[in-house]
């Protein structure tokens, strides 16, 4: 049955308008009878005749009017859809679950299908999944379709809001929605955003790590021929590239290039690194060198800073890397050779200079090692208070918990004829007592994190930071003096140097020698590892100053326990890929078990074709990774990945929230990555 079609809105209110006046008319005639009775027959007559033609005309232009206003909006609605058809601008209407409604001429150009494709969108575009579909507020996917890129923005159309609007049918509450969906093409804005950032400033710099070594190793007319050599093996690699390399020192060169330039640097995995060292025309030492980028900075000299700070993590690292930083990450490459122990002692003298005049400059003075100190961190420690005694300053070594390996070391310290109660304090009566007369020696660690107690080196204005481990891209910022020096042996080694050059006598005690010379045989493996003529140097002095082998020898001899628990975890080893020992060290019954499951990872390097150990050790709810090598494999970098670090032959790192098992399959699955990537 057809419906009678009624005119609603603004419209109908305008054509009763003239109905609407003539009842006021009739209105204001009642009045005018008051006044006069012929005058208001008058108008009463008119009123009549006016209410009928308007009425006959209403009635009769009615028709009329409702078939040009339909005329209109059927021409109205044509025009408007052949417009949205023909719209250049991409465009889909979608169902609640993603099938394809509707979609126009432009998109379907795009997609190359026919008018009516009926399918789900996921068919053409497949990263639209089914749950980028649900969303409240209007999203955006970006795209890959046939070599172009495309934001593809959707939102909601309720069907209810749609239907409320409507004048002919009734909305039946309901919540359904339909999908508009628009595509964007940014392919050529995309392109010139790339180009413009490969087009963008790096910085890089290369330094020579054994500049001076290497020419010693060769005779005297050839030390020229030498560098000349090196020289044109940099600047052609950086040519290649469409760089510029300048000389600014003998062994130092500045680098600028295109970012662009520098991805294909990464893709290589910074050949000049091995490049360098096919030098060879007598010299008995390989050239070096240490490479460091600074990229993506806002500013040219921003850059130029990161460059300098990547330089220096290369050669805190030991040298023979790469290190590129940005704002956001750093990123090492090589790193695959042992660095060169100097020669000269220069550097340790006005190292020793400089802590002396801060320490004169302070009132007191804290020592502090690493979580879990061993033997390498309490021997340096006692080797400052050492100093801190002949310049007449009192010093407190800060430990939270004595660890077995450090107890025996630490009983030599209970005559209180000799040492005070508080030479030896907990980390929370060492923030009781720093101030601004404090200086804290940071000794075998130079990451914050890791450090005995971090908020104390907040609380201390002047820092002091002694370490032989490599740095990584976590280090202690602000340190008044930093001296880390990857290739020597130990930090006791390095204290060692430090207090032969302290002017006066520093008188160290028989006692304090054993500490420090069973730092050095402990970090070296009784000698055996990492071991350099300084290391042997540093050794005979201690020795001269009362350092007893065979009592540090019996102080370091493993009980039943241990001596088991090490021989169980070398027993059941597990052989990877034929290079790689992995084993877990049991821990019941040990005191401390990760001081063994160290142990137990050197003497797996002894087996025959091993080049690399990891042992798991769990402790205190954590897992304790101890990695070590003998002169192939870099461990430092693989306990990188995991959030560690070390040295390139002795490393190690902290899980949380796993199993030992766990862990081990964790480092395979790191050694794998790694092989893929060529990073070892």
């Amino acid at each position: 049955m057809a419906q009678k079609v009624k005119l609603k809105g603004h419209l109908k209110g305008y054509l009763q308008t003239t109905l609407l006046l003539g009842i006021l008319l009739a209105v204001v005639n009642v009045g005018i009878y008051f006044l006069n009775v012929w005058a208001g027959i008058y108008i009463s007559g008119f009123l009549i005749i006016y209410l009928i033609a308007m009425s006959s005309l209403l009635y009769r232009n009615k028709p009329i009017i409702m078939n040009e206003f339909i005329s209109f909006a059927t021409q109205y609605g044509q025009i408007q859809r052949k417009l949205l058809r023909d719209l250049e601008l991409p465009h889909v209407l979608m169902d609640d679950a993603g099938k394809i409604i509707w979609t126009n001429a432009a998109f379907e150009q795009v997609i190359h299908k026919e008018k009516g494709y009926r399918k789900a969108i996921s068919t053409v575009f497949p990263s639209v999944t089914k749950e980028k579909l649900v969303f409240d507020d209007d999203v955006e996917v970006e795209l890959s379709f046939e070599d172009h890129e495309y934001i593809f923005k959707m939102k909601k159309v309720s069907i209810k809001d749609v239907l409320d609007n409507s004048e002919v049918i009734d909305s039946d509450g309901n919540e359904s929605y339909l999908i508009a969906g628009y595509l964007f093409d940014e392919t050529d804005l995309k392109r010139a955003l790339r180009e413009l950032d490969d087009q963008s400033l790096a910085v890089g710099m290369i330094y020579i790590d054994n500049y001076d070594e290497a020419l010693e190793s060769v005779e005297d007319v050839r030390r020229s021929l030498l560098m000349a050599l090196i020289d044109r093996k940099i600047n052609k690699y950086i040519s290649s590239i469409d760089g510029i390399a300048r000389k600014t020192e003998k062994d130092k060169y500045l680098v600028i290039m295109r970012k662009k330039a520098l991805l294909s640097l990464k893709e290589s995995r910074f050949e000049l690194l091995e490049d360098v060292k096919t030098v060879n025309i007598g010299n008995e030492m390989a050239v070096t060198v240490s490479i460091g980028v600074g990229v993506d900075a806002p500013t040219y000299s921003q850059n130029c800073e990161f460059a300098r700070t990547a330089i220096d993590l290369a050669l805190g690292r030991g040298g023979d890397q790469a290190v590129v930083k940005s704002p956001d990450s750093i990123v090492y490459y090589g790193g695959k050779s042992q660095q060169i122990e100097k020669n000269t002692r220069v550097k340790a003298r006005v190292k020793a200079n400089a802590l002396q005049e801060i320490v004169t400059s302070k009132d007191r003075v804290l020592i502090m090692g690493h979580r879990l100190a061993d033997a390498d961190a309490f021997g340096a420690a006692v080797g400052i208070s050492c100093i801190a005694r002949a310049l007449g300053r009192k010093s407190h070594i800060v430990i939270n918990d004595i660890t077995a390996s450090v107890k025996p070391l630490s009983e030599l310290f209970k005559d209180r004829n000799i040492y005070e109660e508080d030479f030896i304090i907990s980390s929370a009566e060492a923030l009781e007592i720093a101030d601004n007369n404090t200086v804290l020696v940071v000794v075998d660690v130079n990451k914050p994190s890791i450090t005995e107690c971090p908020e104390l080196i907040k609380s201390c204005k002047t820092v002091v930071v002694l370490d032989h481990h490599r740095q990584s891209s976590e280090v202690i910022e602000n340190a008044t003096l930093s001296y880390v020096e990857p290739y020597a042996s130990s930090t006791c080694e390095m204290v060692a140097e430090v207090v032969q050059y302290i002017a006066g006598t520093v008188k160290v005690r028989g006692n304090e020698a054993d500490c420090m010379y069973s730092g050095i045989m402990v970090d070296t493996n009784n000698f055996t590892a990492k071991t350099g003529v300084r290391t042997f140097e540093a050794a005979a002095f201690l020795r001269r100053c009362g350092a007893d082998v065979t009592r540090v020898r019996k102080m370091f001899r493993d009980g039943a326990a241990e001596y088991k628990a090490k021989a169980e975890a070398v027993r059941n080893a597990e052989i990877y890929k034929n290079v790689y020992a992995m084993s877990i060290c049991p821990t019941e019954g040990l005191e401390s078990p990760t001081e063994i499951g160290a142990q137990a990872a050197n003497d797996l390097l002894d087996m025959s074709g091993i080049k690399a150990s990891f042992v798991a050790t769990e402790y205190n709810g954590k897992i304790y990774l101890s990695a070590r090598s003998i002169d192939e494999i870099n461990v430092q970098i693989i306990m990188e990945r995991l959030g560690g670090g070390g040295h390139m032959n002795i490393a190690g790192a902290q899980l949380k929230d796993t199993t030992p098992q766990r862990a081990i399959s964790i480092v395979k699955d790191t050694i794998n990555q790694m092989i893929e990537e060529g990073a070892i």
